[in-house]
């Protein structure tokens, strides 16, 4: 039974669970989104805005909360231009995306991206696009362009 059972465990003990938003908080803001299960995004969202509201403060306690926890480069990342992007706001700093289920095990899967870094991420997209181009040297059917007739 699960009665007065509060909160995600996520199948960790609790340095690993607190590794593990740290983590996902890290790739965060070093990426602007990152693709994981539902569960996982629903865990790290709370997790998340209170860094970004942390780091709105700009007090030395809040930064020294936020270098303790984040990798350097998250760090330095949110500091410089994530949280001056949300200083009109006071909550809702990202959103999570429902994707298809995983193909391995069928887990939920599930985007989370912050707000505002739309841009940046599809550039990202468009670069990478490129980069398959690149690898396949011309051997394999392009699935982007239906006219090709490389196979």
């Amino acid at each position: 039974m699960k009665h007065l059972a509060f909160g995600r465990k996520l199948g960790r003990d609790t340095n690993a669970r607190k590794a593990l938003l740290a983590n996902l908080a890290s790739s965060l803001f070093i990426n602007g989104a990152i693709v994981t299960t539902l569960v996982k995004a629903k865990f790290a969202r709370p997790y998340v805005e209170k860094l970004i509201t942390q780091a709105k403060s700009n007090k030395l306690t809040s930064k020294r909360l936020l270098a303790s926890v984040l990798a350097r480069q998250a760090f330095i990342k949110l500091n410089a231009e994530i949280a001056p992007g949300f200083a009109q706001k006071t909550s809702g700093y990202t959103r999570i995306i429902k994707l298809r289920p995983r193909a391995g095990d069928a887990a939920p899967m599930a985007r989370i991206e912050l707000l505002g870094q739309e841009k940046v991420i599809t550039e990202g997209a468009k670069k990478g696009s490129e980069k398959v181009l690149k690898k396949n040297h011309g051997r394999h059917k392009d699935l982007r362009h239906p006219k090709s007739s490389k196979v």
